[in-house]
C-alpha cells in the first residue's frame, strides 16, 4: 500500500468507529475518494455543523443545538415524567418506539464507568428538574447490565426526599440487556410491565 499520511491517518480515526477495521475503514476512504463531489464534501462540511453546532445539554444530557435543547423545551407540553438512559442510542430507542411522552435524562454512561464521574450523570440537574416541573414519575430504563442496575439504584437514592414515583423498566428487559438492541414489541413489554421501586427495600 501506498505510504500516504493523510489517509494513513484517516484510516487509523475511522477504526475506532463500533463495528469498523483497518480494512472497512480502507474501503470507506475509498469510496469517500472517488466521490469527492457527492460524498466527501458534503460530509466534510456535515462534520464540522456538527462540531460546531451540536453538543450535550448541561441540563438532561441529550444533545442540543446552539440554539435551543429540544428535550428541555418540551416544558410548555406540561410533561410529567421523565425517564433516565444511559445514552443517546438508547433515548433515540425508546422515542422511535412511541411508548413514552415525556422529558429523557441521558446519563452518558453508568457510576461505574471509569470515565464518569457522578457529577457527569448530571443528577444534581435531574432534582432540579424533578422540583420545578413537579415531576409525577421518573421510569429508570437503564440496562439489565450491573452497573446499569447499580446506577439505578443510586438514582433511587438519591430521589428519597421527593413526592415522586420511581419505576424500573419490567419483563420484557432481558437480563444483561442494553436498550438500544431491542426491538419495539420487547420495549413495549418493559414499559408497559414496569414495576416501583419506592417501596423496595435495599
Amino acid at each position: 500500500m501506498q505510504n500516504l499520511n493523510e489517509i494513513d491517518q484517516l484510516i487509523k480515526i475511522i477504526s475506532k468507529l463500533p463495528g469498523l477495521g483497518p480494512k472497512s475503514a480502507k474501503r470507506i476512504i475509498l469510496k469517500l475518494i472517488s466521490n469527492r463531489d457527492n460524498i466527501l464534501k458534503p460530509m466534510i462540511k456535515a462534520l464540522n455543523d456538527t462540531n460546531i453546532n451540536i453538543s450535550r445539554c448541561n441540563k438532561c444530557g441529550s444533545l442540543k443545538s446552539a440554539k435551543n435543547c429540544f428535550n428541555c423545551d418540551q416544558g410548555k407540553k406540561k410533561l410529567k415524567k421523565i425517564c433516565i438512559v444511559e445514552n443517546i442510542a438508547d433515548q433515540w430507542s425508546i422515542e422511535s418506539s412511541k411508548i413514552f411522552e415525556g422529558y429523557f435524562h441521558v446519563l452518558g454512561g453508568t457510576i461505574n464507568s471509569s470515565s464518569n464521574t457522578k457529577e457527569d450523570l448530571l443528577i444534581n440537574a435531574l432534582l432540579n428538574k424533578v422540583e420545578q416541573e413537579k415531576i409525577e414519575e421518573i421510569i429508570i430504563a437503564t440496562s439489565a447490565t450491573v452497573e446499569g442496575q447499580t446506577t439505578a439504584y443510586y438514582i433511587k437514592d438519591s430521589l428519597k426526599n421527593f413526592n415522586v414515583k420511581i419505576s424500573k423498566l419490567g419483563q420484557g428487559l432481558p437480563i444483561g440487556g442494553e436498550i438500544e438492541s431491542l426491538d419495539d414489541g420487547t420495549l413495549h413489554s418493559a414499559f408497559k410491565n414496569r414495576t416501583g421501586l419506592n417501596t423496595d427495600s435495599d
